[in-house]
């Protein structure tokens, strides 16, 4: 009998483990094979003066209350850069994080309450780097039904294959850390974002316009500059000023086109006298104002071609100067920043046939993409996205156009296959273009989505789609 009673006792309890696994909140390796994954990331919510502000926070709370509905079990995994803890420097230590839930009590009362149905698991990123390095984050997070995984990747179950999932800092020099868990080893993208994207944050309310809290949304960090200068011109400088400067810039290529063919002309090479015009002969004040914009562009370029040597060879120096400490401004840089993520993609699929999706966020750039028959999956930001528009005259500064892409991939099984689902969540773009940067653009292809999928299926076996 008492046999009896110890089978009965080991089969509750078999029973009650395999309900607990599939808890909500439950600290175990995985989750049941039919579990749907939700995956959202970069969200950088929290930071000194305007960073605190969160711009998304209603859609976020409303995307949060959506998967609470179904279908279910559910995870959703934020894969690092939830918080700016880097950006917020007016406190130290837990404080930080304390900071953030207070100043957003409606976002962590979501997080508690979708938490009680569905698992939220939380992976450290570089931005919140801390939360690997004190275990008492884990106890904080627990009170909102967070389950924090301090480590550098995770992996999941779906349809028998795996899913292997992080941030992938680790595979940007900038950012990346000597030792996991370290919390004095930090990356040189640590001191940039403490002393340059917080201060910004203090100090954005200053300007004649609110453009400085939107300084973490600089991607990659190597063009800062160029958008420092870009806001200084259009939103900064003096109105006088700017429109001083305005015709000496319009004209310039004009000028160019006009000294050069004067030149032609003056050594007998061009037998002509079109480029020999005074027009102020012609149109009064208003061409006396215009050839004298053009000679004062004439003597800049004379000026420019008699430096052009040194000042060629200065910028070539300075260049590599820059690519010696992995700071490169070239248009190529974020291909290759990209490639470093595929090169690692391709790593782990070699090492772990099983893995059919590597999942990573931290670049800030949604998008889905085939190697083999297994994908790559970049989750993108929650942030304000800027994309440097070139402007129509060469030496205005460029304009950076700003859009939202509330990115969302959500990993389920189909059959025996793996379903790839992708959505944003709707948010209208703001209108923060001056009128004259309007202008530099206009007729320009703005920002757009990213042509991903809404679906994409995985079939099962080999993983062929």
């Amino acid at each position: 009998m008492s046999m009896h009673r110890a089978g009965i006792s080991c089969i509750l309890a078999a029973v009650a483990g395999v309900i607990m696994l599939g808890a909500p909140g439950n600290a175990s390796s995985g989750a049941l094979p039919t579990t749907t994954y939700y995956l959202i990331s970069d969200l950088h919510i929290g930071g000194d003066g305007a960073l605190d502000i969160c711009n998304f926070e209603p859609e976020l709370i409303e995307f949060l209350r959506g998967i609470a509905t179904g279908p279910l079990p559910a995870e959703l995994i934020i894969p690092g850069d939830a918080f700016g803890l880097w950006e917020t420097t007016e406190v130290k230590g837990e404080a930080k994080m304390a900071r953030i839930i207070r100043n957003h009590p409606a976002l962590f009362e979501q997080f508690r309450e979708t938490g009680r149905l569905v698992t939220i698991t939380l992976l450290p990123g570089n931005h919140d780097y801390e939360l690997a390095c004190a275990p008492a984050y884990k106890k904080m997070f627990a009170g909102y039904n967070i389950r924090l995984e301090p480590v550098l990747h995770i992996t999941r179950p779906v349809a028998g294959r795996t899913i292997w999932i992080e941030h992938g800092n680790e595979h940007d020099e900038f950012n990346s850390f000597p030792k996991f868990g370290d919390p004095y080893g930090l990356p040189p993208g640590y001191f940039i974002t403490t002393s340059t994207v917080a201060a910004a944050g203090r100090s954005a309310g200053r300007g004649r316009s609110v453009w400085l809290n939107d300084l973490a949304s600089v991607y990659p960090s190597e063009e800062i500059p160029f958008w420092i200068w870009s806001n200084y011109f259009y939103k900064e400088m003096g109105m006088v000023l700017r429109w001083l400067l305005l015709p000496f810039l319009l004209l310039f290529g004009v000028s160019l086109i006009i000294y050069a063919g004067q030149s032609l002309e003056k050594f007998g090479i061009l037998r002509t006298k079109i480029f020999d015009i005074k027009l102020s002969t012609r149109f009064g004040l208003a061409g006396r104002l215009v050839d004298w914009v053009l000679w004062v562009n004439g003597v800049v370029i004379s000026f420019v071609l008699i430096l052009s040597i040194p000042l060629y060879l200065l910028t070539r120096d300075i260049r590599g100067a820059l690519k010696r400490y992995g700071v490169d401004t070239s248009e190529k840089l974020k291909i290759d920043k990209e490639e470093k993520y595929i090169a690692a993609a391709k790593t782990v699929f070699e090492n772990d046939p099983s893995v059919a999706l590597y999942v990573y966020g931290h670049t800030h750039v949604p998008s889905l993409r085939k190697i083999g028959s297994r994908y790559v999956i970049n989750t993108g930001t929650w942030l304000k996205q800027l994309e440097r528009t070139p402007a129509r005259f060469r030496l205005m500064p460029d304009v950076y156009v700003p859009s939202y892409h509330l990115s969302c991939f959500t990993i389920s099984q189909q059959g025996k296959g793996i379903r790839v689902s992708y959505r944003t969540i709707p948010k209208a773009v703001p209108d923060e273009l001056t009128l004259l940067q309007k202008l530099m653009i206009l007729g320009k292809c703005r920002p757009g989505v990213r042509q991903i999928p809404e679906e994409t299926i995985i079939d099962g076996g080999d993983g062929a789609g």
